[in-house]
């Protein structure tokens, strides 16, 4: 469809919008795509005061570590089919195999299954498949670009990071499981309730999102430390001690987060018209009946978009996480912030990018696999009864 004549930009400002949106988005993904071009080179080539020695690695490639021509096109491939897996096969795959009823623990599983597969095609099979070719493709075959992954290697093997990272899943998993459910509950009473003391717990909830995390957490840590003579006179010697514990940091995660949780999911709720739950009462369902069969169906994009926003908040969570948890328990966040603490030598500062680089994929995996689940949930409100 042509837009109308009357609504046509000039070419001035089309031309205006383009620029600046292709500048802004240089400026943004510069350091991310920097800082990934650094984590696979040698720290020779990685701190190069030429940035082409730096894109093109060349001491990197003399020391037997490079990508080929063949094996960019191959890369490229890769990473394409890893694209297409991810943002188009998964959803009729979940819909097809996911019981009814267990759709979001369908996306849960597809999404860790994805990022499993994308794991082992990149520092697995591609490996395999390169080194098995490129001795028998000639000048294909011989590396342009000097790559290494040693780096992730030490990361990931030597310094145990996988560690922190499955930390980290643990908390954001709980976060948002108990987000979910209790903002779900929470947010649809709010919505289809037009009492005063509604308006105010959502103010009071609003005012407590807004403290600085600084301070919550001020007043979390002494129970924290102290917990187990605080409990000794309820449970004796068994009593537990909260500082270092995954769980226990879930909930503090969930007390800090959850107004934001209800807010959000309130403004979804309330974008599906009231006669849905009365054409349901009249069916002859309860009122949890008509919020479980009727409600959450058409809410599932809106709670997946809150789902992800609520795991981006436990996940980039760093104040609490670094304060309460332990190193054995350590999330990636703080870990990282570990590394460039204590790293001296280049190698390790490679290193330390290389670990910063890391906790990205899970995002960019999320954000590709929930896609569409996310525009749907943003742009929800246009629902007729």
């Amino acid at each position: 469809m042509s837009t109308p004549r009357a609504l046509r930009q000039p070419a001035s400002l089309r031309l205006a919008s383009a620029g600046f949106l292709a500048f802004w988005c240089l400026i943004a993904a510069f350091p991310l795509v920097w800082v990934a071009v650094m984590s696979f080179k040698t720290p020779v080539d990685a701190f190069a005061a030429d940035p082409l020695d730096v894109i093109l690695g060349p001491v990197t490639r003399a020391r037997g570590h490079g990508l080929s021509v063949f094996g960019i096109v191959l890369l490229m491939g890769v990473l394409w089919a890893l694209y297409d897996l991810a943002a188009n096969r998964l959803r009729p795959l979940v819909e097809r195999l996911s019981p009814p009823g267990w759709a979001p623990l369908g996306w849960v599983v597809a999404a860790f299954a994805a990022l499993i597969v994308g794991a082992l095609v990149l520092f697995g099979l591609y490996p395999l498949l390169t080194n098995a070719l490129d001795p028998i493709l000639g000048p294909l075959g011989e590396p342009v670009i000097g790559l290494t992954t040693e780096h992730y290697r030490a990361v990931w093997v030597d310094n145990a990071f996988y560690r922190n990272f499955l930390n980290s899943m643990l908390v954001t998993a709980g976060v948002v499981t108990i987000s979910l459910t209790v903002g779900t509950l929470a947010g649809y009473g709010l919505a289809r309730s037009g009492s005063d003391l509604a308006f105010w717990l959502l103010i009071a909830a609003l005012i407590f999102r807004a403290l600085p995390h600084s301070v919550l957490v001020t007043g979390y840590l002494p129970p924290f430390i102290n917990s187990a003579e605080i409990l000794e006179p309820f449970l004796g010697s068994a009593a537990p001690t909260l500082y270092g514990q995954p769980w226990a940091v879930i909930v503090v995660l969930v007390s800090i987060n959850q107004p934001f949780t209800i807010w959000m999911l309130r403004s979804f709720f309330q974008s599906i018209p009231a006669e849905l739950d009365e054409a349901a009462r009249v069916d002859g369902c309860s009122h949890f009946g008509a919020f479980r069969r009727v409600i959450m169906p058409v809410m599932w994009p809106g709670v997946i978009t809150t789902g992800l926003f609520s795991f981006l908040l436990a996940y980039n969570d760093y104040l609490v996480t670094a304060l309460l948890l332990d190193a054995q328990n350590q999330t990636m966040v703080p870990a990282i912030t570990g590394f460039f603490n204590r790293e001296t030598t280049t190698t390790d500062q490679v290193q330390a990018v290389a670990a910063a680089v890391s906790i990205t994929a899970p995002l960019f995996l999320l954000v590709m696999v929930f896609q569409r689940q996310i525009v749907s949930g943003l742009t929800a409100g246009a629902v007729k009864g």
